[in-house]
């Protein structure tokens, strides 16, 4: 019986542990495109959008200056900005690193 409770202790404490995981990596992103100045757009968010293949993205960020990677092809990271995207707009992402 002691080991049973045991196992059920532990088996718990790591499901506990992998759904907290996996919530935090729920809001992030990972794109690859082409970063663009925002325009007029039916959304107002964002300063920069990332054009992938198939999708694109509203971006902002205060650590990267993104003007620096207009019209180039980058991988982006970001978090993924709570309450977004609104009707009809794209994901929203805060980029914190920029690769080539």
């Amino acid at each position: 019986m002691k080991k049973l409770i045991v196992l059920s202790l532990f088996v718990a404490v790591f499901s506990g542990c992998t759904s907290f995981k996996d919530s935090n990596t729920a809001n992030k992103a990972t794109a690859t495109g082409t970063i663009q100045k925002i325009g007029m757009t039916t959304f107002q968010y964002g300063t920069h959008l990332l054009k992938t293949e198939n999708k694109t993205y509203a971006l902002r960020s205060d650590a990267i200056n993104l003007d620096e990677y207009m019209d180039k092809k980058v991988t982006v990271k970001g978090k993924k900005v709570k309450g977004y995207p609104l009707e009809g707009g794209p994901e929203f992402l805060d980029v914190y690193l920029i690769k080539f």
